[in-house]
């Protein structure tokens, strides 16, 4: 049975004007045990608010309209209150993309850890102030921080500190499976190699599952099992990620390896993206990206291309399917 399972995910944002966008559309996803997935898609796809559904930390004015979301093989769509609470603990954390706005500005490191050791404590947890400085410690140490840290106040470290002191957080209560929520923005280029290694050897180390959530194609395709594209609220593709840079893929998957350059060539060539995403607050007719795609074709129009095997994984494009299937028709042939 996999860790975390969701099926026919749809999140609406629905602001005070009355106007209802729909930010994730019919998502279907698995993560297995142990497994690191990446979820990339330019701005304003649905990353964060599928990130924060399938943590059940979506606030108004976004709501779950519908699907199911199992974690474990139990229900969390449904849950609320404490016994949502009780399922976080040791289950689910979620870190988000700014440090400096994750941690409370006026309360030290230390106060952090024990707000929540205190929140989530069992009967015989240490959770005096002794207690939860060793804890937090050990945490800190984890992430490649030291124990003083713990009296500082979050204005006083760096952004990849920062970032460092929410994975410790997340760490706190031992979960199964932590969603990264672009943990490396705003910082520069060593740091945020410092930071993805650290988070790959934690996942390797403990053993829990993960989704990062990001931008960068590249730095996905070199730390994670398997990738999902995500474009206008859907997942429009799904492939192994050492895979994802050969053979057929979706045109939206294509145009995003092709904005990235050869280091080795002499000569550098950025493609790009005609085009505008759609506007999610008017009706979907058929597959979004068609009004960009070079390869639509009048069924692309008509109907919503359901995700279909491709290569070693799935992509909803109706002429990448039939093309994927006389590729291996051909080569059964042969």
């Amino acid at each position: 049975m996999a860790l975390l399972e969701a099926h026919d995910v749809n999140v609406a944002y629905e602001p005070s004007r009355g106007q209802r966008i729909w930010s994730v559309r019919d998502v279907d996803l698995t993560l297995e045990q142990g497994e690191f997935v990446g979820l990339v898609g330019e701005s304003g796809c649905g990353k964060t608010t599928l990130g924060y559904a399938l943590t059940r930390m979506l606030r108004p004015p976004a709501r779950l309209e519908s699907g199911v979301i199992c974690f474990d093989g139990v229900d969390i769509g449904s849950m609320h209150g404490e016994e949502l609470r009780r399922q976080r603990r040791n289950g689910f954390a979620l870190v988000l993309q700014s440090g400096m706005n994750a941690l409370n500005p006026v309360r030290t490191i230390a106060h952090h850890f024990g707000d929540i050791m205190k929140a989530h404590a069992r009967p015989g947890d240490d959770v005096t102030a002794t207690g939860i400085r060793r804890r937090g410690a050990e945490l800190l140490d984890s992430v490649r921080l030291d124990s003083g840290v713990l009296g500082r106040f979050p204005h006083e470290l760096s952004g990849g500190m920062r970032q460092r002191v929410s994975i410790a957080l997340a760490l706190a209560l031992e979960p199964r499976m932590i969603v990264f929520d672009e943990p490396t923005t705003a910082l520069d280029v060593i740091v945020q190699q410092a930071v993805m290694a650290t988070i790959k050897d934690l996942q390797r180390e403990r053993g829990f599952s993960a989704i990062l959530i990001s931008h960068d194609l590249g730095m996905v395709l070199e730390v994670t099992d398997r990738v999902m594209v995500m474009y206008a609220g859907r997942i429009v593709e799904d492939q192994p990620a050492r895979d994802l840079a050969h053979g057929l893929h979706h045109p939206y998957t294509e145009a995003l390896l092709n904005c990235y350059a050869d280091p080795r060539a002499d000569v550098v060539r950025l493609g790009g993206i005609p085009g505008t995403p759609p506007d999610l607050s008017l009706p979907q007719a058929g597959c979004s990206f068609t009004p960009r795609c070079p390869l639509a074709e009048d069924i692309c129009r008509a109907a919503d291309p359901p995700l279909s095997p491709l290569g070693l994984g799935r992509a909803a494009c109706y002429v990448r399917a039939r093309a994927g299937h006389v590729e291996m028709e051909a080569s059964s042939v042969q």
